[in-house]
């Protein structure tokens, strides 16, 4: 199955720290899920899952200043 039949977002996910980080994925928890395969178990628990954005790739550039 082509990989084109399961759309993927952009999600940005507010952290404590109070920047944003970019996640992508089929839907937010499919996102948060990508990540934690990336990031360390401390990197993760600054995500806050439940505050997140969706965003196309086009406004992606208007977030670059948020990202931490």
């Amino acid at each position: 199955m082509s990989s084109f039949s399961n759309p993927h977002f952009m999600y940005l996910f507010d952290m404590t720290n109070g920047k944003k980080k970019l996640a992508y994925g089929q839907s937010p928890a499919d996102a948060l899920e990508i990540l934690r395969i990336r990031l360390s178990e401390e990197e993760m628990a600054q995500i806050k899952p439940d505050q997140y954005v969706k965003i196309s790739q086009r406004k992606l550039q208007e977030h670059v200043d948020e990202l931490g």
